[in-house]
C-alpha cells in the first residue's frame, strides 16, 4: 500500500466515522423532537396497507410524476440516490486497494451494467434539475403585485423557488452530480487498466477510457484511489450538512418522507383532503361534553400544540415550491405561501427545540415549565397569511411528500376563533347568522322551500313517513340566493320529469356547518352537524342527492365521525346517470362555446371530475380552460372566504373569470352555488356581461324546455 492509498484510507475511514456518529446524533435528536408534539392516535393500525402506500407513492413517484418531465428526472436520481449505497460501500475497498470491488457481484457483469446505465440517468436527471431550477430563479420571473397587496402579500415572482433556499438545492444537485462524475471517473479508469473484461458492461465508461491510452497504469491506480476517497468525502459531507442544519428539508427529506408518506391521514394512499381533519384533544377527537378549554388546547396556539405528525410534517418539505406555484391566494398577491407557511414553522420548531426538550425533562420531573410559550399567529404567523386560504387543497393535492398544509391551517384558525376570538368583522355576522337563523344568509328558516314556489308539481316532505329513493338535499344557497334557487328547481324538475322519487327536508333542513368548520368554529360545526344527523336519521336518509359541493363533502365525509351513514351523490352524478340510462334525453346543442370550471370540493376534495364532463358532453362540447381537473383553480370561495372580504391581491374569483373568458367561451358551466356566484361576480368585473355562467342544471333543463316547446308547436 503506497502513501497515497494510506493518507486516503485515513482520512476516508476517520471522516466517515466521525460523520457517522453527528448524524446519528442529529436523527435521534430530531425523532426525539418530533415526539414531543401532540399526540395523535389517528394514525395507528392498517399497518399493512400502510407500507403499501409507502412504497407505492415512493418506488413509483404517484405523486411526483404529475408534473411528468421533473417526475422522471427525479426518479432516476431517486433509484441512482440508492445505487450510490454500494457504489460507496465499493470505494471503500478502493482506497485501500484500487484493484479490489464489491464481493461477489464486483465483476460481475449485469451489476456493472446496470450500474453504469442507472449512474448516467442519475447524472442526466440532475442536470436537468437543475436546469430547471436556473431556468426558474425567482429573479428572472419578476411579477408587478395587483391589487392593494401589503408588502408582506406581494408576490415578488412567479417561480415556485420564491421564498425556497437556493444554496441547499444548487448544494444538492452539485452533490449528486459530482458523486456521478467520480463514479464514472473510477470505472473509466478501470476499463483504461483493462481490469473490466467486457466493453458491453461499460459502454459509456469504454469511449472515455479511450483517450487514457497514453496514461500509465500507476496514474490511473492512483486515480481510481483518489476519485474513491473524494466519493467517500463528498458523499459523507452531504450527511455532516444535515447533521448541522437540520431544517436542510431538502436533504432530509431522504429520510423522513418515507415516514411521512406512511403515516398520511389516509392508509390507502388518498389524498389528505375532503374531510377536515378533527380537532384533536389528546390525539381522539374532541368531545365538546368533556374538552375544557382551560387546559385543553383548542386547535394550535404554539409549536408544541401541533401534533407529532404535523412537526413531522414541517421537517420533511423540501421547499420546491408546487403548493406556492398552485396556491390561488399566492397566485394573486395574497400572503399566503403554503411552503413559506410550512418552513416558516419547521424553522420556529428548531430553533425552540431546546426549550421544548427542556419543558419535557421538567415535566417529566414534576416541575413547571420555566419558559415564557410564544404565540404563533402574529409572532411566527401573520393573521392575514392563515385568512387568505380557501381550503381549496390544490397544495395537497400537489405536495410530493403528502405535506398536510389545510389541516395545520384549520388548526390555527380553531385557536384563533374559539378561545382568541380573533377573526375577520365579516365573520361574525356569517357565525351569528348560522347560531340564530341556521343559515350564513339570515334568512327566516321558515322560507326554506320559498325556491319551489311556481314549479307545476309537489315537492314532497321527507316526514319519516313519506317513502322516497333520494333526499334532495337543497342546502342554504339553494334554498336562499336568488341565482341558485333556479337551480334547485331546474334539478327538481328533471328529477320528476325522470321518474326520480325525492323528497326534501323543508323548514327541517338546516346549514351542514361546513362554513363554521373551515372558518374555525369547531364547536358550532359539531353543533349543527349533530342536529343534521338526527334528522336525517330520523327521516330514513340513506341515499342523498346534494347541488352543493360543500353540502356533499360535509355530509358524505364528515357526518360518518357523529354517526350519520350516506350515500351522497352530486347532482351532475345522477343527472348524468338518468340520462345514460335514457330517462333524460337532452334534445339540443349548446349554442356557442362553453367551458367548465372545476369546483374544488366537487374534484379535488371528492375527485368528481367525469361525471359534470359527460353531461355536458350529451348535449355540448366542452372547451378546456388550461387549469383543469386536478389542477383546477379556485373560485375563491372555499374555506369560509365566501362571506369575508378580499382586500390583498387581485381577487381570485377575477383570476379564473379572466382565464375562462380567455378561452373564448361564451358560457361558463358551474356545478356550485358559490362558484356559481363567485366567477358571475368575476365576469362581471372584466366587463363581460355578455359571458354566462350557469349551473349545469340549468343548461340541462333547457334542452328540455325546447323539446317541450318543440312537442307545442307541432302541434
Amino acid at each position: 500500500m503506497g502513501v497515497v492509498q494510506i493518507v486516503t484510507t485515513v482520512i476516508a475511514y476517520a471522516y466517515t466515522a466521525l460523520v457517522i456518529g453527528l448524524f446519528v446524533r442529529a436523527g435521534l435528536s430530531m425523532f426525539n423532537l418530533i415526539r414531543l408534539g401532540a399526540a395523535d392516535r389517528t394514525r395507528k393500525g392498517d399497518r399493512g396497507e400502510r407500507v403499501k402506500t409507502m412504497l407505492r407513492e415512493s418506488l413509483l413517484h404517484t405523486k411526483m410524476l404529475q408534473w411528468t418531465g421533473v417526475g422522471l428526472a427525479h426518479w432516476a436520481v431517486f433509484f441512482g440516490f440508492f445505487l450510490l449505497v454500494p457504489a460507496l460501500a465499493q470505494s471503500y475497498f478502493e482506497v485501500l486497494n484500487p484493484e479490489w470491488g464489491l464481493p461477489i457481484i464486483g465483476h460481475w457483469g449485469p451489476w456493472l451494467l446496470g450500474a453504469e446505465i442507472l449512474t448516467v440517468l442519475t447524472g442526466l436527471g440532475i442536470l436537468a434539475l437543475f436546469v430547471v431550477r436556473l431556468v426558474r430563479q425567482p429573479r428572472a420571473h419578476k411579477v408587478a403585485p395587483e391589487g392593494t397587496a401589503s408588502e408582506a402579500g406581494q408576490r415578488r415572482s412567479s417561480s415556485r423557488f420564491e421564498g425556497s433556499r437556493q444554496w441547499m438545492g444548487f448544494y444538492i444537485e452539485a452533490t449528486i452530480f459530482s458523486i456521478v462524475v467520480l463514479h464514472m471517473s473510477v470505472r473509466t479508469f478501470q476499463v483504461a487498466l483493462g481490469k473490466i473484461e467486457h466493453e458491453w458492461t461499460s459502454p459509456v465508461a469504454s469511449m472515455f477510457a479511450g483517450g487514457l491510452s497514453d496514461v500509465s497504469d500507476e496514474a490511473l491506480l492512483t486515480g481510481i484511489t483518489i476519485a474513491a476517497g473524494l466519493d467517500i468525502l463528498v458523499s459523507w459531507t452531504f450527511f455532516l450538512m444535515l447533521a448541522l442544519i437540520p431544517t436542510m428539508g431538502i436533504g432530509w427529506h431522504r429520510v423522513t418522507a418515507f415516514f411521512n408518506l406512511y403515516f398520511k391521514r389516509n392508509a390507502d394512499g388518498a389524498v389528505s383532503l375532503g374531510a377536515a381533519k378533527p380537532m384533536l384533544v389528546d390525539g381522539e377527537p374532541a368531545d365538546f361534553e368533556k374538552a375544557d378549554p382551560e387546559t385543553d388546547p383548542f386547535g394550535v396556539a404554539t409549536i408544541a400544540d401541533f401534533s407529532w405528525k404535523g412537526l413531522l410534517d414541517f421537517s420533511t418539505c423540501t421547499e420546491c415550491g408546487r403548493c406556492q406555484s398552485q396556491c390561488p391566494a399566492w397566485n394573486t398577491g395574497k400572503p399566503l405561501s403554503p411552503k413559506k407557511l410550512v418552513t416558516d414553522l419547521r424553522d420556529h420548531l428548531y430553533e425552540q427545540a431546546p426549550y421544548l426538550k427542556a419543558a419535557a425533562i421538567a415535566k417529566e420531573r414534576g416541575g413547571e415549565d420555566p419558559h415564557e410559550k410564544i404565540n404563533i399567529i402574529g409572532s411566527v404567523i401573520d393573521p392575514d397569511v392563515l385568512w387568505a386560504c380557501t381550503t381549496c387543497g390544490a397544495c395537497v393535492e400537489q405536495c410530493p411528500v403528502d405535506i398536510e398544509h389545510v389541516d395545520h391551517i384549520l388548526d390555527l384558525r380553531r385557536n384563533m376563533v374559539m378561545i382568541e376570538s380573533d377573526f375577520p368583522a365579516e365573520a361574525q355576522t356569517m357565525l351569528r347568522n348560522l347560531e340564530n337563523k341556521g343559515n350564513p344568509w339570515g334568512e327566516n328558516p321558515a322560507h326554506r322551500l320559498k325556491w319551489a314556489e311556481g314549479l307545476d308539481f309537489e315537492i314532497p316532505i321527507a316526514d319519516g313517513e313519506t317513502e322516497f329513493e333520494y333526499l334532495y338535499w337543497v342546502g342554504c344557497a339553494g334554498a336562499y340566493d336568488p341565482k341558485a334557487q333556479k337551480t334547485s328547481r331546474a334539478v327538481a324538475t328533471l328529477l320528476h320529469d325522470a321518474g326520480v322519487k325525492f323528497a326534501v327536508l323543508g323548514e327541517a333542513e338546516t346549514c351542514t356547518g361546513d362554513s363554521a368548520r373551515r372558518i374555525g368554529h369547531e364547536f358550532m360545526f359539531q353543533m349543527m352537524a349533530e342536529q343534521n344527523v338526527e334528522t336525517l336519521n330520523e327521516v330514513g336518509a340513506v341515499k342523498i342527492v346534494a347541488t352543493c359541493p360543500h353540502c356533499l363533502n360535509t355530509i358524505g365525509n364528515e357526518y360518518e365521525d357523529l354517526g350519520g351513514k350516506y350515500e351522497v351523490v352530486h347532482h351532475t352524478e345522477l343527472l348524468n346517470d338518468l340520462v345514460n340510462a335514457g330517462k333524460i334525453t337532452p334534445v339540443e346543442e349548446h349554442d356557442g362555446k362553453l367551458t367548465y370550471h372545476d369546483p374544488c370540493y366537487l374534484g379535488r376534495h371528492n375527485r368528481i371530475f367525469s361525471p359534470p364532463r359527460e353531461l355536458l358532453g350529451s348535449f355540448a362540447e366542452v372547451t378546456e380552460m388550461p387549469r383543469n381537473n386536478e389542477k383546477s383553480f379556485c373560485c375563491g370561495a372555499g374555506g369560509a372566504r365566501m362571506w369575508l372580504e378580499e382586500p390583498l391581491g387581485k381577487r381570485v374569483n377575477r383570476e379564473r373569470a379572466d382565464e375562462a373568458v380567455a378561452t373564448g367561451a361564451s358560457t361558463v358551466a358551474v356545478g356550485c352555488p358559490f362558484c356559481s356566484t363567485m366567477l358571475r361576480d368575476g365576469v362581471n368585473d372584466a366587463g363581460r356581461e355578455d359571458v354566462e355562467v350557469i349551473d349545469i342544471a340549468q343548461l340541462l333543463a333547457r334542452t328540455q324546455e325546447k323539446r317541450t316547446e318543440k312537442a307545442a308547436a307541432s302541434e
